[in-house]
């Protein structure tokens, strides 16, 4: 078995197929297929279940799925820190953040690194929970994670930095006289108001359905799994919406109008990679994470952070 083998076993899962992977990998399907098919010899096990055109892994491929993963990236990291001793600035960094985190803080910290690392691309693959994101980190399917949760993250298998807390805040529908104008309101004031929420095991659904659960009469108008569609319903007038102050800006630049809402809860950020054999471009993305942390996202974009101390 060798690094070949698995970066075509890889390319083949990650592309849904062989046609897509060759073409991906720039050779002749015949040669990657004779690949796999070695490599399928080499261990005595069948890696994926062909089914027409389509393949789908076995459990053989679920178990070296992980493992392969980890083996290519620590060779990614090897040849990174080599060609960081030549000065080679160029590469490729892979990450997962979840939805709300993606909009804020990795807004800022990608704006920060790109303007140091400009010949660096970054790859932002998409996750709804916390669990999606700290697997893919853990088995090597994405270098760093962004993830929010109720609750401080923790977890044995990877290094954790805590990033920030962002208050839950309500997004207002455009053309009513809700809330009377208030800047903050409480739970029970949503008694009668339409929601647009997002899915079942966000922190956001869980403040709405608590609410429910004490008897406040709201509506659940609209429930999206795509937060990306959250402002276009407000902004139609659809409903409000619970979101996370990572919204705010969007939501002032729609025209919206965002309140407090008290008591605070609130999601906790957090950034997670792998304790050891991260590349260089991650350990750099690492250190503009840690700033952001300790002096916030103006500080970051100005490209001053001293002046936070001041």
């Amino acid at each position: 078995m060798d690094v070949r083998q698995l970066t075509y076993f890889l390319a083949v899962v990650d592309h849904g197929g062989f046609t897509r992977a060759a073409e991906h990998l720039i050779i002749a399907q015949p040669s990657l297929s004779q690949t796999i098919k070695g490599l399928e010899r080499e261990l005595g096990v069948s890696l994926f279940h062909r089914i027409g055109r389509r393949v789908v892994l076995s459990e053989a491929g679920h178990e070296l799925l992980g493992p392969a993963r980890l083996v290519v990236r620590d060779l990614e990291a090897a040849r990174s820190a080599v060609d960081n001793l030549r000065g080679v600035r160029s590469g490729r960094l892979d990450m997962i953040a979840m939805p709300s985190p993606g909009i804020e803080p990795l807004t800022s910290m990608i704006a920060a690194y790109a303007r140091a690392h400009p010949a660096v691309t970054l790859n932002v693959d998409a996750a709804f929970t916390a669990e999606e994101v700290l697997e893919s980190v853990r088995t090597g399917g994405a270098e760093i994670g962004i993830l929010g949760t109720k609750t401080p993250f923790e977890s044995a298998d990877v290094q954790v930095l805590q990033l920030e807390q962002q208050p839950l805040v309500l997004i207002v529908a455009p053309g009513t006289d809700a809330f009377d104008g208030a800047d903050t309101i409480h739970p029970k004031d949503l008694a009668g108001h339409r929601i647009v929420a997002s899915q079942q095991g966000s922190l956001m659904r869980l403040m709405v359905d608590d609410t429910l659960a004490h008897g406040v009469p709201l509506q659940i108008v609209a429930e999206v799994a795509h937060r990306t569609s959250v402002l276009p319903l407000v902004l139609a007038g659809v409903g409000h919406a619970v979101m996370p102050s990572s919204w705010t800006p969007l939501a002032h630049q729609a025209g919206l109008r965002v309140v407090q809402i008290s008591p605070t809860t609130s999601l906790h950020v957090a950034v997670i990679s792998r304790p050891e054999h991260v590349t260089p471009a991650a350990k750099a993305f690492l250190e503009v994470a840690e700033e952001y942390a300790v002096h916030g996202a103006l500080a970051l974009l100005s490209g001053d952070a001293d002046k936070a101390d001041q």
